[in-house]
């Protein structure tokens, strides 16, 4: 369960959600969640990966590369 507090614009936006198409706001509010969720996991994995590589603790390969290790370069 989470409980958050919301400026009082959004909840007038859920509100309005709620009312006009007759779900309920936390419908609509898990709806905006789970709609941007992925972008969220994504982006910060993605920073986490740049720090490493960044680093040295990981490191990139360019297509050329990744060809001659999987016996594919022509």
């Amino acid at each position: 369960m989470l409980a958050l507090r919301l400026p009082e614009e959004i909840e007038q936006r859920l509100a309005a959600l709620a009312k006009r198409y007759g779900r309920s706001k936390s419908f609509y509010a898990r709806e905006a969640i789970l709609e941007h969720l992925d972008d969220l996991e994504a982006a910060y994995l993605s920073e986490e990966i740049l720090k490493r590589v960044e680093s040295g603790q990981e490191r990139t390969y360019t297509l050329d590369d990744l060809e001659r290790e999987l016996g594919l370069a022509g």
